[in-house]
C-alpha cells in the first residue's frame, strides 16, 4: 500500500478513537473514580496489552541509551497531555474540552515555524484567527463563559500534545509503533502515580466492579493503544502537520459521545465554534501544501500525482 494512503487512514483511525476518551472516563468519574485513577489504569492495561503484542510478535525489549531518553521524554509529555485534559473534564464539558484542545495542529504550524524555521504564510495566519474565534464562541456559549481553569488546562494540554508529535517527528525514531507506545505508557503509569501522591490528591483507587474494569479496558484498548499506535504510524508516512489535520475527527466523536450519552450541551454557538476550529486546521494543510510546493519548484523537483 502505498504510505501516504496507509497514514492518512491509520491517521483518520487514529483520531476516530482517540476521540472515545471522553466515553471512558466519564462512565468512571460517575461510578466515583478520580482522574488519576481513570488514568493509571488506562496506562498499566495499555502496557499490559501492548507487551502481550510485542511477545506474540517475538519483538526485543532492549532500548538503546538515545532510544530510552526519548521514549521518557516521549512518556513525560503524553502524560502530561493526559493528565491535563483529564482534569478539564471536571470543569467544562468533555466534548467542548475534546474540541479546544484541537487547536494543537496551529500549535505544531507554530512551534515548527519558530524552532524549524518553517515559512509562516497567509493562509497560516489566518488558521490562527479562525481557532481563536472559535476558542472565543465556545468560551462564550450559550451565554455562559467556560469555566477558566478548565480552558487553561485543555491549552497547556494542546501544546503538550503538539511537542508529542513534534518529538517524534524530528527526532525519526527507529523503534517498531507498538514498542514505542508500551514505553511511553510504562513511563505515563510512574508519572501518573508520582502526580497522584503531590499536593491534595487522593492517590490512587481500586477498581471494584465489572463496570469499572470495562470503562478501564475500554480507555486502555481503543483511545490508548489503537490510537497511539496508528498516530505514530500516521507521523511517519505523511509527517507531523498533516496526522494533525486527521484529528479533525476528534472533537466530532468526542462531541457526539458527550452530547448522546452524557447529555452535554449543544447548542448553535457551541456548533459554529467547532466548525471554526476544524476550517482553522483544514486551512493549516493548504499552507503546509502551499510551503511543499514552493520547495519542490525551487528545487526542481517534479510534483507527485
Amino acid at each position: 500500500m502505498d504510505p501516504r494512503i496507509r497514514g492518512a487512514i491509520c491517521g483518520i483511525a487514529s483520531a476516530a478513537f482517540y476521540g472515545c476518551n471522553p466515553l471512558g472516563a466519564l462512565g468512571l468519574y460517575e461510578l466515583g473514580i478520580n482522574s488519576h485513577t481513570v488514568l493509571f489504569f488506562r496506562f498499566v492495561l495499555a502496557s499490559a496489552i501492548l507487551a502481550g503484542l510485542m511477545m506474540i510478535r517475538r519483538e526485543s525489549f532492549a532500548l538503546k541509551a538515545k532510544e530510552a531518553f526519548l521514549v521518557v521524554i516521549l512518556g513525560v509529555i503524553f502524560c502530561m497531555t493526559s493528565l491535563l485534559m483529564f482534569i478539564s473534564f471536571h470543569y467544562i464539558d468533555a466534548g467542548v474540552a475534546s474540541t479546544l484542545i484541537f487547536v494543537y495542529p496551529v500549535m505544531v504550524a507554530l512551534i515548527m515555524a519558530v524552532l524549524f524555521r518553517e515559512r509562516i504564510t497567509l493562509l497560516t495566519c489566518g488558521s490562527i484567527v479562525l481557532s481563536l474565534g472559535g476558542i472565543a464562541l465556545l468560551y462564550h456559549g450559550d451565554g455562559e463563559t467556560l469555566n477558566t481553569t478548565g480552558v487553561l488546562l485543555v491549552m497547556l494540554a494542546a501544546f503538550f500534545n503538539a511537542l508529542y508529535i513534534i518529538v517524534i517527528n524530528r527526532t525519526r525514531l527507529n523503534i517498531p509503533a507498538v514498542k514505542m507506545t508500551f514505553y511511553v505508557s510504562v513511563v505515563s503509569i510512574f508519572m501518573v502515580y508520582a502526580h497522584s501522591l503531590m499536593g491534595d490528591n487522593t492517590g490512587i483507587q481500586m477498581l471494584t466492579t465489572p463496570a469499572m474494569w470495562g470503562y478501564a479496558l475500554f480507555m486502555a484498548f481503543v483511545p490508548t493503544v489503537l490510537a497511539l499506535v496508528l498516530m505514530a504510524v500516521a507521523i511517519r508516512d505523511i509527517g507531523s502537520t498533516p496526522t494533525a489535520i486527521m484529528g479533525a475527527l476528534e472533537p466530532v466523536s468526542a462531541v457526539m459521545i458527550g452530547v448522546l450519552m452524557f447529555g452535554e450541551k449543544f447548542t448553535l454557538q457551541i456548533m459554529f465554534g467547532i466548525i471554526l476550529i476544524m476550517a482553522s486546521v483544514l486551512v493549516i494543510i493548504l499552507a503546509k501544501n502551499r510551503i511543499e510546493a514552493d520547495k519542490k519548484k525551487a528545487t526542481g523537483s517534479p510534483t507527485p500525482s
